[in-house]
């Protein structure tokens, strides 16, 4: 067959799979990929919990203290780019396989590292597998689901994130409680993040490929077979055989993109959106622990006898709110839309950020903690759809390398935020380095209302596209 009539038979599948209803097996495909954002959660935020720790035995310097924190984000924008590459290239589940292992190793290489800049080059290492693994996995989330099933998947990441946060305080808590050394106890709360990846890596060796991986490489046997199991549907369009399919350039990606209205206003959106809510978070969101401790925030006593475990549960219970907020944003996204989810998100969070410096400021406790939990809520909505977002309208043979470049915006403004808050804070002051952050959220809001079309029930077709509301 000549190159027109494969591609001409490819997009008749394609448009047939991203209209049709998903089966059970399509369904535990999604919750296997969103996962990933458990393990990621983790390891990103263990950290913050442990940051006293680690900064008592290596007292790094401001900068070095940036790095250890910043380190994933800046690893993960690297991971995203070159595993969305690979994906289109090789397939979904050879990475999702790959960075699994890749990450189990390196977790726990972290917790034997023995100076600060050990530590830094690990997280950043860490940081590739899970860039890599994030933008391969919505890939997967968007071919592998349903029409509606998937937007609502790909907007669970926010819960996720929040049980991740949540689990790691209590556990890094109980810890704390037990009185374990220090020393050890930071190092054993990093290196533990293996332990649910290796659990999730056994469960993700069953899955299939996607069906429109397997078309846009030209695998046409395999993807009826797949097609079928998550599906029901053989795909009787295609040929009962392998074809050669022409690979798509990085450049045409942006120039399809560009090309249509509706795809070019949305991406820009998710770019937006990622780069914001990436910064907006990590820049106050992850060091909210240390900020507490510092403000005196459920700390009892002083000096060596300095027990945190009350700030160790009012951040707890922040994260649980959070947790609840991230729940609530795929619900909403179906009553008010991707719009209405992100412009309320955005005003929350920057409304909470002006309310926490206000209350840093005055050094008034309670203010500090409702600022944190509006900052919490409208976060968690704000960050909920804007991979979903830039996932979603991108063509099928493009789709995980747009995952991984709209998540290039999310690590590298958490690379930046993480990095450049402690800066910030040492030379403007607490206060002036939150009212900082919180122009990134008055940003975001700006670019929901102004530049994001509504795309609840999208549909791409490449050259067309249908929406549903």
């Amino acid at each position: 067959m000549d190159q027109t009539t494969i591609r001409r038979l490819s997009d008749e599948a394609t448009e047939v799979l991203l209209n049709k209803e998903g089966t059970s097996s399509s369904r535990r495909g999604g919750w296997m990929m969103i996962a990933t954002i458990l393990i990621e959660a983790w390891d990103l935020y263990a950290i913050s919990f442990v940051l006293v720790f680690i900064s008592a035995e290596y007292h790094p310097t401001a900068v070095q203290l940036g790095l250890v924190t910043a380190g994933v984000q800046g690893g993960a924008l690297i991971g995203a780019l070159i595993g969305g590459f690979v994906a289109d290239r090789l397939g979904r589940k050879r990475v999702f396989i790959l960075t699994m292992v890749l990450f189990i190793v390196l977790a726990l290489v972290q917790g034997f590292s023995t100076n600060v800049w050990d530590l830094i080059i690990v997280r950043f290492l860490i940081g590739i597998p899970l860039g890599s693994d994030i933008s391969n996995g919505y890939a997967y989330i968007m071919e592998s689901m349903s029409k509606g099933a998937r937007e609502v998947m790909g907007s669970r990441w926010q819960f996720m994130f929040g049980l991740g946060e949540v689990f790691s305080i209590l556990v890094i808590t109980v810890m704390y409680m037990t009185g374990m050394d220090h020393a050890i106890l930071w190092r054993v709360a990093l290196a533990i993040g293996a332990i649910p990846a290796f659990i999730l890596l056994l469960a993700r060796l069953d899955l299939p490929e996607t069906p429109l991986s397997l078309i846009q490489r030209g695998q046409f046997v395999k993807a009826k077979e797949v097609s079928q199991r998550l599906f029901n549907d053989p795909l009787a369009m295609l040929p009962n055989e392998n074809v050669v399919m022409e690979k798509p350039k990085v450049g045409d990606f942006l120039k399809v993109i560009w090309a249509d209205k509706t795809k070019r206003r949305a991406t820009i959106f998710g770019w937006i959106s990622n780069a914001c809510q990436g910064a907006e978070f990590t820049a106050f969101g992850f060091y909210l622990p240390v900020i507490l401790v510092t403000a005196g925030v459920g700390v009892a006593g002083s000096g060596h006898t300095t027990n945190i475990t009350g700030t160790n549960f009012v951040t707890a219970a922040i994260y649980v709110l959070a947790t609840i907020s991230g729940l609530t944003a795929p619900i909403m996204i179906s009553k008010i839309g991707h719009r209405g989810v992100a412009m309320w998100g955005y005003g929350l969070a920057f409304a909470g950020l002006v309310l926490g410096a206000f209350a840093l400021g005055a050094n008034i406790q309670w203010l500090i903690v409702l600022g944190a939990c509006t900052l919490m809520w409208g976060h968690y909505w704000d960050a909920s759809n804007g991979m979903t977002i830039t996932s979603m309208v991108a063509p099928a043979r493009f789709r995980a390398t747009a995952s991984g470049f709209g998540y290039v915006f999310v690590k590298g403004a958490s690379f930046f935020g993480a990095f450049v808050f402690p800066i910030m804070t040492a030379s403007w002051g607490k206060v002036g380095a939150t009212l900082a952050v919180s122009v990134l959220s008055l940003i975001g809001f700006l670019a929901a209302k102004f530049i994001l079309p509504e795309l609840y029930g999208y549909v791409d077709q490449e050259g067309k596209a249908v929406a549903e509301v």
